[in-house]
């Protein structure tokens, strides 16, 4: 694997504090690189052959935001086009059709989208204007256009133009607004909306009134968010302990782990949880059946557990029962389910700890996703 570079402007290099403050320095624009599982074309790579290593997707090297679905990706460029690939089942690729893609088609022509996010089947976008869109599987609700009809092509909720961070559970949708104000719809079987109850939403609901949300981010059937304070909330459901609560007690409502105010990055496998502190520690807990949580054993943990002792995690994603992350020198590291490859060790062999992917130091990003494939950026 080699590595092209192009002095293209600044990406963001993050430092740490309660608030994820940030600094901008002068470095390159990064290509795109998936690996594992590829039934249904979701590496992007032309082909449904799997790989057990990192792969690029393409010459390009103008990826901006990245989100992994079931079997599907979607991306924004930085010149802000739409691009999906993968499984289209439900028209979650939003370019008109169910037809499978095995490259990245670029949905429509439109160059205002920013942020992205993915769920089983269901994506979700907001524009540079602060608008939200929606398109994919509507069974519960969960494009929060106030019906349950599946649409193939972008659909706007609403008319605001105030939404900011957003997130997708698998069946279920998390959105902040600019007022720092959290919303929620769509499944609600385990309580994952955070409104007190297990009723099913289809159109945007506030959870609570506080205007102090700052990160979100959804499980299978559970969500986990910071605020701006540094504190970490958990609710819906708690197998396996993947709240962090001490317990198994699912809760529909927003309930602090912990009283630490030291949260940073968070990220959901499908029913575990990863997230650094300020510190640059590194955290997991839940369901372990495959090592997901790095502890060097298959035991559940239903509170926070630290991963060694290192001071130099960064960014964290959950996949289907595995682990990526990247630390502050620009490795990367993986651990947990194999099966596929989609740790990229060239085997597919489980590991219970991290273990660093070949020897790069230029790794930008990591992805979750609902299945067992990779995905990372790489400058």
């Amino acid at each position: 694997m080699s590595i092209r570079q192009h002095n293209l402007g600044s990406i963001v290099k993050p430092g740490f504090n309660p608030l994820g403050a940030q600094t901008s320095v002068t470095t390159y624009l990064p290509y795109l690189y998936t690996w594992g599982q590829n039934s249904y074309g979701q590496l992007g790579i032309n082909n449904t052959t799997d790989y057990s290593s990192p792969k690029q997707v393409g010459s390009l090297y103008t990826w901006s935001k990245i989100a992994g679905g079931r079997f599907y990706i979607a991306a924004t460029k930085t010149d802000g086009t739409l691009w999906t690939w993968g499984r289209n089942n439900a028209g979650q690729l939003g370019v008109g059709n169910t037809t499978d893609y095995s490259s990245p088609k670029q949905v429509g022509l439109l160059t205002t989208w920013a942020n992205i996010a993915a769920g089983v089947s269901h994506t979700i976008s907001v524009k540079t204007d602060g608008t939200l869109w929606s398109w994919g599987d509507n069974s519960a609700g969960q494009l929060g256009l106030g019906n349950t009809t599946y649409y193939s092509s972008p659909k706007q909720i609403g008319s605001l133009t105030t939404w900011l961070n957003i997130a997708c559970g698998g069946y279920n949708t998390l959105a902040i607004k600019t007022d720092g104000t959290l919303w929620s719809w769509g499944s609600n079987s385990n309580g994952q909306l955070g409104l007190g109850n297990t009723t099913y939403r289809s159109s945007p609901v506030q959870v609570g009134a506080l205007t102090t949300w700052y990160k979100i981010t959804g499980g299978r059937y559970y969500t986990i968010a910071t605020k701006t304070d540094g504190t970490l909330w958990a609710w819906g459901n708690n197998g396996s302990g993947r709240l962090g609560l001490g317990n198994t007690t699912n809760y529909s409502s927003p309930k602090q782990v912990g009283a630490l105010t030291t949260w940073s990055n968070i990220a959901c496998g499908s029913a575990h949880t990863i997230a650094t502190q300020t510190s640059g520690t590194l955290w997991t807990w839940g369901f372990n059946n495959f090592g997901q949580l790095g502890q060097g054993n298959l035991t559940y943990y239903s509170s926070p557990k630290q991963v060694g002792a290192l001071t130099t995690w960064l960014n964290v994603a959950g996949g289907n029962y595995f682990t990526s992350t990247t630390k502050t020198d620009g490795t990367l590291w993986t651990w947990g389910y194999n099966v596929n490859g989609q740790l990229g060790f060239n085997n597919v062999t489980n590991y219970s700890s991290p273990k660093q992917v070949g020897s790069l130091t230029t790794w930008v990003s990591v992805t979750g996703n609902g299945s067992a494939y990779n995905i990372a950026t790489l400058y």
